[in-house]
């Protein structure tokens, strides 16, 4: 079959046939139609289509930037949501803290008049019901004759030298500490020694002297 040509307004131009029968002449067998490839005819951008495939794709494309939305909004909220609750828990901590710390003193008094023995009778049932509380708030009290000298702790009130240390020892608990989970509301107020070996050169040699004085009297 012959088209019309293409050419100008008058038609001139060479004309271009196309075989459009469905059997071959020469062979007698019948043809396949010819198919389009894949993705052909599908313009890159959207807004050039028309018709039920303009909205399928306009909707598919909102879609997807509703869904990328909300995933983004759920991860804001989920990261806002751990931050306030780490703030809240912070603060907590803080609040507490505060009301144990006006505590200690009454938890020292408590400490002297067991050591006396004048804790009897409503006052003893008062002292153990308020250091049960406070321990079930989370305060935790150290500091114990034979501990190792730690200045992140302990807050050393007396210092001398000993033959019994080998090194910095509390060897005397004058306040015990306290601390609420990672926080130190109060050091430990002790007495430390450390390893005679360590006493400087001068204070060493006065100490032999008066050793021998001693020895000869």
């Amino acid at each position: 079959m012959t088209d019309r040509p293409t050419g100008g307004e008058f038609g001139d131009g060479d004309p271009v046939v196309r075989d459009k029968r469905r059997i071959d002449p020469e062979t007698g067998e019948v043809r396949e139609p010819e198919q389009a490839p894949a993705g052909a005819g599908v313009p890159d951008d959207i807004s050039s289509l028309t018709g039920p495939s303009a909205q399928e794709a306009l909707l598919t494309e909102a879609l997807s930037e509703r869904t990328a939305d909300l995933q983004r909004l759920q991860a804001e909220y989920v990261n806002y949501k751990r931050r306030v609750d780490r703030d809240r828990e912070a603060s907590r901590e803080l609040v507490i803290g505060s009301v144990l710390s006006e505590l200690l003193g009454i938890l020292d008094d408590v400490g002297r008049a067991r050591e006396a023995g004048e804790l009897e009778g409503a006052f003893k049932a008062v002292a153990e019901s308020l250091e049960r509380v406070t321990e079930k708030l989370g305060l935790q009290k150290f500091g114990e004759p034979g501990d190792a000298f730690d200045p992140r702790i302990h807050e050393a009130l007396l210092h001398n030298y000993s033959d019994e240390v080998d090194g910095p020892t509390a060897t005397m608990v004058m306040q015990p500490g306290y601390r609420h989970g990672e926080r130190i509301l109060r050091a430990a107020r002790v007495a430390v020694s450390e390893p005679t070996e360590q006493l400087p050169e001068t204070k060493a040699e006065n100490a032999t002297d008066e050793n021998a004085e001693e020895s000869a009297e």
